[in-house]
């Protein structure tokens, strides 16, 4: 798929990134391979680890359209991974997330269609379902305008998708890595939320792996959804430091029990195909698809009325076992 073809990375330099780039070299001969990040040191640190001829680094924000329409110049595919995450952060410092999330969405869609980009597919997260943070809400409104610019685009070229999925192992500002941090320093107990909360729980390769065979799979408008287990926060800790009693110190703000990546209240638009889930555009596209199949062939099935993925009623949850087995796999 990406053999001679361009394909750039925004927020490239993240974990997501870095993965996705090692991924991608290791099975394919891209003409281009773009990092477009803000952070010049961490660009300098991978461009040691990914120095092929094929590889290109451009210092920029998504929050500045010129830059992008420079970077986007003879780009096939854009993955559009670059948003501020941390919920904390977002809420203490509202028009900042706002400018990167939702502004900088809008710039990336504009300079795609105007760059004749071919396919743009966005990474969203379970927080931008029935939103209760300004992260989850500038998300929410990042996948909204992804989904209409398939619209906005026309008779243009430009195709625009959105993944949507869960918490990552041991990614920066997960609880794992704070856990480990606690342990190494000697804690004598583990700070958990609420001992009932759950998430969505996959591994940055798994996420790599399915973005970019949603990109094979796109037709645009979609919102994909992988069917991920679910983990029970006090199982980590005590899969990491069984011996180490916990400490519940209650729901930080805009935090929820438990994270739903398909709403109840989208069911009628959810197919359910062997994977994953599709959760079709709620509005008329001027070029209506037929999602039910796709380009891979796949076949999707309609979900029963009142149907919704939530981390608290998966099917599937990681037990103590499985979270150790993790922890020593990722180190």
């Amino acid at each position: 798929m990406f053999n001679g073809k361009a394909v750039l990375i925004t927020g490239g330099t993240g974990s997501f990134g870095r993965e996705c780039v090692k991924t991608i070299l290791a099975r394919y001969k891209p003409d281009r391979l773009v990092v477009f990040s803000r952070d010049e040191l961490k660009q300098y640190e991978m461009a040691q680890q990914f120095g092929g001829e094929e590889m290109r680094y451009f210092i920029g924000d998504v929050r500045d359209r010129d830059r992008l329409r420079q970077a986007f110049n003879g780009i096939d595919y854009v993955i559009h991974t670059a948003a501020l995450k941390q919920v904390p952060a977002a809420e203490y410092n509202p028009m900042e997330c706002i400018k990167t999330n939702v502004h900088g969405a809008e710039n990336v869609i504009q300079a795609a269609i105007e760059d004749g980009v071919k396919k743009v597919i966005a990474l969203s997260t379970d927080k931008a379902a029935n939103p209760i943070n300004l992260y989850g809400a500038s998300k929410l409104a990042s996948d909204k305008l992804f989904v209409a610019a398939n619209n906005i685009a026309g008779k243009a070229v430009t195709r625009f998708s959105v993944v949507r999925y869960g918490n990552v192992f041991g990614s920066r500002g997960s609880v794992v890595p704070l856990f480990k941090k606690l342990i190494g320093e000697g804690a004598t107990e583990l700070p958990i939320t609420d001992n009932r909360m759950t998430r969505f729980w996959i591994t940055l390769e798994q996420g790599v792996e399915f973005v970019l065979k949603c990109i094979t799979r796109m037709q645009g408008g979609e919102i994909f959804v992988p069917k991920i287990p679910s983990v029970r926060i006090i199982d980590i800790a005590k899969s990491m430091a069984p011996k180490l009693p916990v400490k519940i110190i209650g729901i930080r703000p805009g935090e929820k029990l438990h994270e739903v990546m398909c709403p109840l209240d989208d069911s009628h638009l959810t197919l359910e195909f062997d994977s994953h889930f599709v959760i079709r555009p709620s509005i008329n596209m001027s070029n209506p698809m037929d999602y039910k199949k796709n380009p891979l062939g796949e076949i999707g099935r309609e979900v029963a009325d009142g149907f919704e993925f939530s981390s608290g009623t998966n099917h599937e949850f990681l037990s103590i076992q499985q979270l150790e087995r993790l922890n020593q796999q990722c180190g």
